[in-house]
């Protein structure tokens, strides 16, 4: 497995991939790798002849008290996991290769970056759209990988994707669970034993909340009751738990069949999302 750091190294070795007439899929992640990114490999690699995976703790996607310096950082066991997986390029550029001296450009997507995530930590959208933007720029792939855990994180990607005629495929992974159904995250490993054992609440509370809702309950009461749920089971903090139209991410005060429940709550110094569909 190639490790490349520069811009120049980089094209060179793309190109060499497009002369052979290869299919180049792009993972993009932030390291601290786990099965959720794994499985993002594993279908690259089966859809694409060439897998690369860009890892770059992106700095202008964190807002004021976040968790920036905190972030877990592991390139060494993370490029281990890649190597025995069969990725042939490991894209982990230095800084000014993504922001280079006097960088004033911005990517902004209005609409489905609007409320969920996008009120709770503004900015953060506009952090990730101008990343994966440069990261699409740099490697020009056939197809991009992404977890649907960060499902508004897609929608942003998609939308980006459409109106700045980017026209390889944005491909959708389904999440990835322990199997006591919390999703995989790399903030996981920030949590206690205890907060643990509790975040399980969080899977839980929204598969109850989503069947309800289903079975044509009062979308309010059902959320509300959720929400108390949680906050008896260790969880602090309800940034949002709201159902909404999995295409448009409008609100939903009743059941559709597009209905996907959000969910962002706090446990201990620890925020956790998650999404589920409503069927």
């Amino acid at each position: 497995m190639q490790i490349v750091r520069q811009l120049a190294p980089l094209r060179d070795a793309l190109a060499e991939f497009r002369k052979a007439g290869l299919k180049i899929g792009l993972v993009p992640t932030m390291g601290a790798l786990h099965a959720g990114h794994m499985r993002l490999v594993e279908v690259a690699k089966q859809q694409c002849d060439v897998v690369v995976v860009s890892i770059f703790v992106n700095p202008t996607q964190f807002g004021e008290g976040e968790d920036l310096d905190a972030y877990p950082r592991q390139e060494t066991a993370d490029a281990t996991l890649l190597e025995a997986a069969g990725v042939e390029l490991l894209w982990a550029p230095t800084a000014d290769q993504i922001y280079p001296s006097g960088y004033a450009t911005n990517v902004s997507v209005s609409g489905v970056s609007d409320g969920l995530c996008g009120a709770a930590r503004p900015g953060h959208f506009d952090g990730v759209a101008t990343v994966v933007a440069k990261l699409f720029n740099q490697t020009r792939p056939d197809a991009a990988f992404f977890g649907e855990k960060d499902f508004q994180q897609l929608a942003v990607i998609r939308r980006m994707a459409r109106d700045l005629d980017f026209t390889h495929d944005i491909v959708g992974v389904p999440t990835v669970r322990d199997p006591d159904g919390l999703a995989l995250s790399s903030r996981n490993a920030y949590l206690t034993g205890e907060q643990r054992a509790n975040a399980v609440a969080l899977p839980d509370a929204m598969r109850e909340a989503a069947k309800a809702i289903a079975a044509g309950g009062e979308v309010a009461a059902i959320l509300s009751d959720a929400k108390r749920r949680l906050l008896d089971s260790g969880f602090h903090k309800i940034d949002y738990l709201e159902l909404r139209d999995a295409n448009t991410l409008a609100v939903l005060d009743i059941f559709a069949q597009s209905a996907r429940l959000f969910a962002a709550a706090h446990i201990g110094e620890t925020r956790l999302i998650d999404n589920i569909p409503v069927s």
